[in-house]
């Protein structure tokens, strides 16, 4: 009896535990968790990531992603991901379980010079839950690692350590979302945000607001102001802290998007306001913002400058009056006002770049007067009042003062203005006045204005400022190259190392720009600051975009040389539109990125023989292409693959190239058209395919041969001008049934229909009488029937569509172009003005969405018909190349046309019924 009640109630419990289990699924760990709610109130900035594949590859586009490899948290970021695909035996788990997830990394300062991550990862459903606790199962059994579990405030934490070194990461699972750092104190903080769910979240302030549901946007960032000062400090030198904290007290937090765009970084969003008393936006409130003006006088060996537009300059903040009162501010404090009075606009305090980090940067002090005599005025009855020489020193028609009075920028300015000691010396440039600490670094700065070495005379600093904001209460522009040495020396010593090993990730955005723009009614509780900041390199590439015009949709990209190619189409995964390569006449080859930049260019030996096709390379498909004399294998970036470019013999003049697949550890095959009807067979490592001679047909080839392989055999079916059909195996052996006739002409390629035996693969061709003609691997001429009338001056063509699902026929005589279905029904018939050949393009992306284009190249005219042989757009597009690019896109019904239009590459939005 005590048997069966042991066993009741063994029972009884496991129900009890099953129905514990199935409450938490649906009624605890389903409850939405609002991931920012556990993001601690430290953080001073998250970073939220949505898209991962398609933020991975802009930041390879933008050449970024080289850049970041090199730093060394990056690398290790890789080992660990290297590790967790090794152990779960398959690769890229990493980037699959992010996929499309709201990912959050937050940064927080957890000592005097320390700062740690803390990662927020969902897990999305009971496959993901069981793949991560595989992955921590897999590394408790490698000896290197050591995985404990503990129970802190009612939660499970589980560290996953390093053996010997202590270094790992710790993770906790809170209701499907799993958080972790290599510092196990932020998890544990996490553990104790979690009791306090009255609190509001860092994000409170922005809860209606998510960038990343805008398509471009590729990251979010909350910065939390506040703690900039603190965060700031782990890297800068203590006596740095006021002027940070001054800055930083404009604003308490903000939330921006980030778009990664070609040759830029744009982060723009909105800021809220910091409310406490004598903060720098309280002082500032109610300046309308300004322009910056004064790109005249700013040098261009400017490292950082912070730029103030503002009406009223006795508004800044830590005004002279705070300073020590003794005889000499009795005397001069009307005056000063007075002074203070002559200035508006703008005023800025600007950092030079300095040849060595054991060099004190010199710095200026630059202010607007709108009169100028009235400044001069002044400033001379300073002198007098004050004792000083009148003498002045002359650089070119510009004159050198003393200031006389100490600190005279900051009795003038304010705190922002500090640092010019006691004699600081000024100058007057057209409407502006500009201090220094002595004339030596006035007299450097006014030789670089009379040389015209300054913002307005460089069409690259020019193109920066047109990209900033045009107006701003506050700007914090620097040139990270000019500002090296400058930072070097501003650094605490521990940090410099860290920047000397990642200064080309540092120095890949030169020109970088932080604006905040106030409100049009800042009486307006909600009123936020607009703010901008702008990460950019010049854009020194081969090419510039911009836009079609008024009327046109789409992108439109001018090449420095005109193009000579038509626009290959390549499709880039997680890109809603394609990528396209395109050589110039200089024979360069361009990559252009869905985002329309140049990503890489690399020089050819030639023209581009032959169409552009996909062959792999490490891992991922490159592009194969051919130019007169070489074979060319590129990789995504662009570089050549191993053993590339082929040299082809001098004798030897490509006419087309042709890729067939691996077969086994065997390299693919490469068939080259040599001229005439000459074959020539290698491998992707160079090497002549045994037992293959290079072929001389009787006759000219009439299409690229065709390289097949079907059943585990190589085919290849090379199709003469003369009507015969050759079909040879891998050693240069005819296959059994061959030559075929075809009973005339050719003067077109085939239709294929794979099949998994010679029999079954079919081929389709049509001849100069107008017959299709199908035919098998076999030498069998499965059927036969004709497609249209024909004469002596007709020439078909069979035109298959890119993806090979169907074809069409075309006929030309003359200047009249027909095409017809397989079966015979014609689709379209139109006349030319032209007679020569004319290209016809056929598109078939299904479900009745057809589309054919004729190109006339003499008039440079590309007509394209839609499905029911209608002329889009009521009349043709200008293409200086014989074919067009043509994409479709199922989510918008979006058909996306790329033409080249001379040294322009025009991507034009069509909608078609």
């Amino acid at each position: 009896m005590s048997q069966k009640l042991l066993v009741f109630l063994v029972g009884l419990l496991l129900v009890s535990a099953l129905g514990s289990y199935l409450y938490y699924r649906r009624s605890v760990a389903s409850t939405p968790v609002d991931p920012w709610a556990l993001v601690p109130d430290d953080a001073v900035l998250v970073v939220a990531t949505r898209d991962h594949p398609t933020l991975v590859r802009h930041l390879k586009e933008t050449q970024i992603w080289d850049n970041l490899t090199g730093v060394r948290y990056f690398q290790q970021i890789e080992e660990n991901s290297a590790l967790i695909d090794s152990v779960a035996g398959s690769p890229s788990v990493v980037m699959k379980f992010l996929g499309t997830k709201l990912v959050l990394t937050s940064v927080h300062v957890t000592g005097p010079t320390t700062f740690d991550l803390l990662f927020q990862v969902p897990i999305g459903s009971v496959r993901e839950y069981r793949q991560l606790r595989g992955l921590v199962d897999g590394l408790g059994q490698d000896a290197r690692y050591r995985v404990t579990t503990r129970e802190y405030r009612g939660q499970q934490i589980t560290d996953l350590r390093l053996r010997g070194t202590g270094h790992g990461i710790t993770f906790l699972n809170y209701r499907n979302q799993l958080v972790m750092s290599t510092n196990a104190g932020l998890v544990e903080t996490v553990v104790r945000r979690l009791e306090q769910p009255e609190l509001p979240s860092i994000a409170a302030d922005f809860k209606n607001t998510d960038y990343l549901q805008h398509k471009d946007v590729d990251a979010m960032l909350l910065l939390n102001y506040r703690q900039f000062p603190r965060f700031l400090g782990v890297f800068f030198r203590p006596e740095l802290r006021p002027s940070l904290e001054s800055i930083t007290g404009l604003s308490r937090n903000g939330l921006l998007g980030m778009k990664l765009v070609g040759n830029k970084i744009l982060f723009n969003g909105f800021t809220n306001p910091e409310t406490t008393r004598d903060a720098l936006h309280q002082r500032l409130r109610g300046q309308h913002a300004q322009r910056l003006r004064m790109a005249d006088v700013l040098p261009l060996r400017t490292a950082l400058l912070l730029h103030l537009g503002l009406q009223d300059m006795s508004k800044l903040p830590v005004a002279r009056r705070s300073a020590p009162v003794d005889t000499l501010a009795d005397r001069t404090g009307p005056l000063l006002d007075s002074l203070t009075a002559s200035f508006s606009r703008e005023a800025a305090v600007c950092y030079l770049g300095s040849s060595s980090p054991r060099q004190i940067p010199a710095k200026l002090a630059l202010v607007y007067c709108p009169d100028p005599v009235r400044t001069a005025t002044l400033l001379g009855q300073l002198r007098r009042l004050t004792g000083t020489s009148p003498s002045f020193e002359r650089v070119g028609p510009f004159r050198i003062y003393q200031g006389g009075v100490p600190e005279l920028p900051s009795r003038l300015l304010g705190g922002f203005f500090t640092g010019f000691d006691d004699a600081p010396m000024l100058a007057q440039v057209g409407d502006y006045l500009v201090f220094a600490k002595d004339a030596a670094t006035l007299r450097t700065w006014l030789d670089d204005v009379v040389d015209k070495a300054t913002w307005s005379s460089s069409p690259a600093q020019v193109a920066f400022l047109q990209e900033t904001q045009p107006q701003a209460r506050v700007s914090l522009i620097m040139d990270t190259r000019n500002s090296w040495n400058v930072l070097l020396r501003a650094l605490v010593e521990e940090r410099r190392a860290g920047l000397l090993r990642n200064e080309a990730l540092f120095k890949r955005f030169p020109q970088l720009a932080l604006q905040f723009v106030p409100p049009a009614n800042e009486a307006d509780a909600d009123a936020q600051y607009y703010t901008q900041l702008l990460l950019r390199h010049p854009a020194v590439g081969p090419a510039v975009a911009g836009l079609q015009g008024t009327t046109a949709t789409g992108g439109l990209l001018t090449f420095k040389t005109p193009l000579s190619s038509s626009p290959t189409l390549v499709t880039v995964q997680g890109a809603r539109l394609p990528a396209v390569l395109v050589q110039d006449k200089a024979q360069v080859l361009h990559y252009v990125t869905p985002d329309n930049v140049v990503a890489w260019s690399d020089t050819l030996p030639g023209p581009l023989v032959g169409p552009i096709s996909r062959l792999p390379v490490g891992g991922n498909l490159g592009y194969l292409l051919a130019t007169p004399t070489q074979l060319h294998l590129l990789d995504l970036q662009g570089r050549w693959a191993p053993n590339f470019p082929l040299n082809l013999p001098d004798t030897v003049r490509t006419t087309s190239l042709t890729a067939g697949p691996a077969i086994g550890k065997t390299p693919p095959g490469l068939l080259v058209g040599g001229g005439g009807g000459n074959l020539f067979l290698f491998d992707t490592n160079g090497r002549v395919f045994p037992s293959w001679q290079p072929k001389r047909l009787d006759f000219n080839l009439a299409a690229p041969p065709h390289y097949l392989v079907v059943g585990g055999r190589t085919v290849i079916v090379a199709l003469l001008e003369n009507g015969y059909v050759y079909a040879y195996n891998q050693q240069g052996n005819l296959y059994s049934g061959f030559p075929l006739s075809v009973g005339a002409r050719l003067n077109t390629g085939a239709f294929v229909e794979a099949g998994t035996t010679l029999g079954r693969t079919r081929l389709t061709v049509v001849n100069q009488h107008g017959e299709r003609i199908t035919f098998n691997l076999s030498g069998d001429v499965v059927s036969r029937g004709r497609v249209a009338t024909w004469s002596r001056s007709s020439v078909f063509r069979l035109v298959a569509d890119p993806a090979r699902h169907s074809y069409v026929v075309v006929r030309e005589e003359g200047g009249r172009v027909s095409i017809f279905d397989p079966s015979g029904r014609q689709l379209l018939t139109q006349t030319f003005v032209t007679s020569g050949r004319k290209p016809v393009q056929y598109f078939d992306f299904g479900a009745g969405r057809r589309v054919i284009v004729i190109t006339e190249p003499a008039p440079q005219r590309a007509y394209i018909y839609d499905a029911q042989g209608r002329l889009v757009g009521g009349q043709p597009f200008v293409s200086t190349a014989p074919e067009v690019g043509l994409h479709y896109e199922a989510v918008t019904g979006t058909y996306y046309l790329f033409r080249t239009v001379e040294a322009e590459l025009r991507r034009t939005d069509l909608k078609m019924n």
